[in-house]
Formats: C-alpha cells, sequence, structure tokens
C-alpha cells in the first residue's frame, strides 16, 4: 500500500471519527482536538517510516514528547488567532444582539408589528418574517432571534388557529436569516478564513439576504391565498389606526437607525467592519439607556452571555483550526481538491458540488465547523477556476466573494436541516404544548426549498453579491 492511498484513508479516516465522536455526544471542540492528536499519535507510531512528515509538530524519541514543539503549535495557533483584528467584531456584533434582546428592545418591535398586520389574514405570519428581517440587520444572533419570535409570537399563532407547521416554519425560517443579513458572525469568520475584506462581504450578502426575506413573503402571501385555514384572520379584526403607526414608528424607527449607523458607517467608508461592530454595541447600549431597561442585572446578563457565546465560537475555532493543520500534515487539502476537480470539467459544475458537498455537510456538522475546516480548503480550487464574476474593477477577488456568499446561503440551510439544525432546538424549547418536533420539520420543508430556491438566484447572477461591494468602495 502506497503512502497516497494511506493519506486518503486518513482523511477520510480523520472525517469519519469526527462525525461517530459528535453522534456519541462529545462536545464539539473536545472532539476536534481529541481526533487530531489521536492522529497525530496514529502519524507518529503506527506510520513511523513516515514519521518526518510530523516532525515539525511532535517529536517522539527516548525521552517522550518535546513539549517545546508542542507550546511553540500552540501559540501559533493561538497567536494568530487573538492578534486577529477582523475576529474583535465578532463578540461586539454578539453583544449588540443581546444587549437589543435583554433590553426589550425586539420585543417592542414585535408588539407594534403585531398590532399593525395581526388583523390580516396571514398577517402574523408576515409580522414575523419583517421582525426577523429587521432583527437579522441588527442582532446576527441565531439563537436570540429564534428564540425571540418563538416566545413572542407562537402562542398567538396557536391562539389565532394558524396550522403548526406553518407557524414553526416562519418562526424558524425567518430567525435564521441573521446568519446571512449583515452584519453577521459568519461573515466574520468567513472573512477571516478566506483572507477576503470583510466590508465587501458584508455589501455583497444584502441583497441575496433580501431575496431571501423576501421569497419567504411571497411564500406566505400566495400560500394564504390557496389554503386561507391554515393562516386564519382573527375573529375580531381592528383597523390599524394612527396610534397603531406611532407605536410602530416608535418602535422601529430606532433600531433601524442603528442598522443605518453600522452599515452606512461601512458603506460610505467612515468606519472599518471592525469599527463599525463598536459603534453597534454603543448604540445598542444607548437604545437600552433611553428605553430605561439598561440596569446592573441586564448589563450583567448580557455581559455574561457574551463571553460565553464569543468563548465558544472562538474554542471551536482554535480546535478547528488545530484539527485543519493536521488533515494538512496528512496531505488533505491535495487530496480533497484532486477529489473535486476531477468530478467535472465545467467550472460552474465545481462550484455546484462544492455547494452540494456543503449542503449535505451540513445535515451533520455545524456552520462553524463547515467554514473553519473546509473553507480554507476550496479557496485555491475556487481561485484555479474560470469563472465570469463581474468585480466591476473595483472588487478584489469578485470569484471568491460570490462563493463566499453561495456557502453562507446554503449553510443558512444547516440551520433548518435536521439532525443538526440549531434552530429547529432552539424553537422546540419554547413552543406550547401540542407543538411536536415533527410539526417543525414538516414546516421548515417548503422554506429550505425558498433557500435553496435563493441559492439558485444568487448562483445564476452573481452580479447580486458583487455590484454593491464595487459601489460601496468605488473612488
Amino acid at each position: 500500500m502506497d503512502w497516497l492511498t494511506l493519506n486518503e484513508i486518513a482523511v477520510a479516516a480523520m472525517f469519519l471519527t469526527f462525525i461517530f465522536m459528535l453522534f456519541r455526544g462529545i462536545p464539539v471542540a473536545f472532539a476536534l482536538v481529541g481526533v487530531s492528536l489521536v492522529f497525530v499519535l496514529i502519524a507518529e507510531i503506527a506510520l513511523d517510516p513516515y514519521r518526518s512528515l510530523f516532525r515539525g509538530v511532535i517529536d517522539f524519541d527516548s525521552t517522550g514528547i518535546d513539549y517545546r514543539k508542542l507550546r511553540a503549535l500552540s501559540g501559533r495557533i493561538f497567536g494568530n488567532t487573538i492578534k486577529n483584528p477582523v475576529l474583535v467584531a465578532l463578540p461586539m456584533f454578539i453583544y449588540m444582539g443581546l444587549m437589543l434582546d435583554q433590553s426589550g428592545v425586539a420585543q417592542r418591535m414585535m408588539h407594534a408589528m403585531q398590532k399593525l398586520f395581526g388583523g390580516l389574514r396571514g398577517g402574523l405570519s408576515l409580522t414575523v418574517l419583517l421582525i426577523g428581517i429587521i432583527l437579522a440587520a441588527s442582532t446576527g444572533v441565531i439563537g436570540a432571534s429564534v428564540t425571540l419570535l418563538g416566545v413572542m409570537a407562537l402562542p398567538a399563532m396557536m391562539a389565532q388557529n394558524y396550522s403548526r407547521p406553518i407557524a414553526t416554519g416562519t418562526i424558524a425560517s425567518a430567525g435564521t436569516l441573521g446568519i446571512l443579513i449583515p452584519p453577521s458572525i459568519m461573515l466574520v469568520i468567513m472573512s477571516d478564513q478566506l483572507a477576503i475584506s470583510l466590508g465587501d462581504l458584508f455589501m455583497g450578502a444584502l441583497f441575496p439576504g433580501l431575496i431571501l426575506g423576501a421569497l419567504y413573503i411571497l411564500f406566505i402571501v400566495i400560500y394564504g391565498l390557496i389554503s386561507p385555514d391554515s393562516m386564519p384572520a382573527p375573529a375580531k379584526a381592528q383597523r390599524a389606526g394612527v396610534a397603531e403607526l406611532k407605536e410602530v414608528a416608535v418602535a422601529v424607527v430606532p433600531p433601524m437607525l442603528l442598522i443605518l449607523l453600522v452599515l452606512g458607517s461601512i458603506f460610505v467608508g467612515l468606519a472599518t467592519p471592525t469599527e463599525a461592530s463598536g459603534l453597534g454595541a454603543m448604540g445598542a447600549t444607548l437604545l437600552a439607556l433611553f428605553a430605561r431597561k439598561l440596569n446592573r442585572k441586564v448589563f450583567r446578563e448580557v455581559a455574561r452571555s457574551t463571553l460565553n457565546t464569543s468563548g465558544y465560537i472562538v474554542g471551536i475555532f482554535l480546535a478547528a483550526n488545530f484539527f485543519a493543520y493536521v488533515l494538512r500534515r496528512y496531505g488533505g487539502d491535495e487530496i480533497v481538491q484532486e477529489l473535486v476537480l476531477s468530478a467535472f470539467d465545467s467550472p460552474y459544475m465545481t462550484v455546484g458540488f462544492i455547494l452540494f458537498i456543503v449542503f449535505c455537510l451540513g445535515f451533520l456538522l455545524d456552520w462553524i465547523e463547515i467554514t473553519i475546516i473546509i473553507m480554507p480548503l476550496m479557496l485555491p480550487i475556487i481561485q484555479g477556476l474560470e469563472l465570469a464574476v463581474p468585480g466591476f474593477d473595483q472588487v478584489r477577488d469578485p470569484q471568491v466573494v460570490w462563493f463566499a456568499i453561495l456557502v453562507a446561503v446554503t449553510l443558512q440551510t444547516s440551520f433548518l436541516t435536521p439532525p443538526v439544525g440549531f434552530a429547529l432546538f432552539y424553537l422546540k424549547g419554547v413552543c406550547p404544548p401540542g407543538v411536536s418536533l415533527s410539526h417543525i420539520y414538516k414546516g421548515i420543508i417548503p422554506f429550505v426549498l425558498l433557500q435553496l430556491l435563493g441559492l439558485f438566484i444568487v448562483f445564476r447572477f452573481p452580479a447580486l453579491t458583487t455590484w454593491l461591494p464595487s459601489v460601496a468602495y468605488a473612488d
């Protein structure tokens, strides 16, 4: 058996072992590090004739492990991550979303919009989708959005005799828009892994995110016409008056101004995305202060949740970097690239094949592992393909930006697809009695299909992802 065959077996075994450990309930970060260390030992002990492959990582000799080289490796991984200025935006955007949630700003938006649209047939579904779009552009935190929408809207939908699948599907899909519409923590990590401008990704993701939101709204309108009993109007519908419009304006305008502050400062070039994240955190704090909801308890809870969420993500980030590093030492880059490039002759079919792989991995892995492990493996492939992606003479690496947004849209489905779909479990945790997991599974099917339709639109018209960045950074 030659060395190349051993490499292929090792790379496949690493992925399969990692997935097996996840299904055994082992935490993701521990599974990534554990698998990596096991396969380092395999390379050093079982494959002793080839131990030179890992000589720069761990040396086994008569005295045991050379801990100095282990220390150097950890410094390389931790240092490159902690010193990265782009990742500073990560806790800032998380803080912004949690502050808007804990301070009651998001709840007031939900109550006001319910009064405005709740009297219409399908009005509650439209309210959920509109609030989902606003929350996506102001929080970017999936757990907060899905939980808030579930707590605030699902009981009202059940009281109004909405179909359980359509109610749960609407809430779950609306809550996941935050992973795509900027500011998105997933785009922050993609920017780091692909070494491209975070501003380009934020601007490039705006139109695809709004397209998905528009597809959801169009579906609800059409579905309400076809099956009116699934989204009935309330028995005593009241027409919205001036008081309701005023309440909506008071509840919605401040968060919209915060969105303009964050994205607008990036668009006009007044701030980098990292600096804009600080503006967003400050703006969310001021909104809570003006709403008289900011106190020691709220601030402590937001700070604790921000630390926990950021620590969780960074922990997986470091562990996945270690996993990817070991995978590369086994020649995983070359093996994966050869497999992908040999599948199709057409560059667009190759991109489609990569997206299919990402879509399938979304059933098993979280978006963080896919982003950190898979994206760097695919980057050389995308850069080497001849793709007609317009950059409008302003966007650097336009086809990488286009590819990143395609993967972001694809990964959004991972939040809705079992068994790892986190949005499904966030929602199930706040569902009232009578709403089962099967209702949620049935409800997300049309929205997953709509996400795939949105993916096709972005795939077919790449200018949707590169035109806005070219305008934002034009001379």
